[in-house]
């Protein structure tokens, strides 16, 4: 048997790999073929069956022809290089994110409608730098000294990420749900 699972890079970067790893080890002749993409390809992919199973946040629940589940929630933080004077700038606010370039998502991915919510309900402009949709692009940037990285707080590892220094952001942004999407109409194997 083949399963065709797609989902964004966080998510298969940050939070399938134990779970991967448990089924193949329960499934070991399942076959498996992971997709990434962003939220709104995920959801089209999974829509057409062109994927068994979408695992995204927000645009996939934007489909009518898809089932989702809640899977869990997740928030944001603020990765900057070690040295950055925003790092002793407390309590971390959004004009204070705003006063310096940003690395970021780009805003169709991983919950970018949101922050952009966000940031206009309070009148503050986000200075985006640039955007990408690999947390580990964005990280890399911010290494390189273009800005502050506002990603995933998952997607920050102390022991991978020892160039950065991380600032939880969770009291700025309401969290975001990441779902498990099927077709209503699909067979789901046992």
């Amino acid at each position: 048997d083949v399963c065709l699972p797609i989902s964004t890079h966080t998510q298969a970067r940050y939070r399938l790999p134990p779970a991967v790893k448990a089924f193949i080890e329960r499934y070991p002749k399942v076959h498996l073929i992971l997709h990434q993409g962003n939220p709104t390809q995920v959801a089209e992919q999974v829509a057409k069956g062109e994927a068994d199973i979408g695992i995204a946040t927000e645009a996939i629940g934007n489909y009518k022809e898809l089932a989702t589940l809640p899977c869990y929630q997740w928030n944001r933080c603020v990765v900057t290089p070690l040295e950055h004077p925003l790092l002793k700038d407390k309590p971390l606010t959004l004009e204070k994110i705003a006063s310096y370039p940003v690395v970021t998502y780009d805003f169709a991915f991983a919950g970018g409608s949101l922050v952009n919510r966000v940031f206009a309900e309070k009148g503050v402009t986000l200075n985006v730098a640039l955007t990408a949709i690999d947390s580990d692009v964005i990280k890399t940037y911010v290494e390189l000294g273009l800005g502050i990285g506002l990603l995933a707080q998952m997607a920050y590892n102390p022991e991978r990420d020892r160039n950065l220094a991380m600032m939880i952001a969770s009291h700025l942004f309401p969290p975001s749900t990441t779902y498990i999407g099927v077709r209503k109409d699909a067979y789901l194997r046992s």
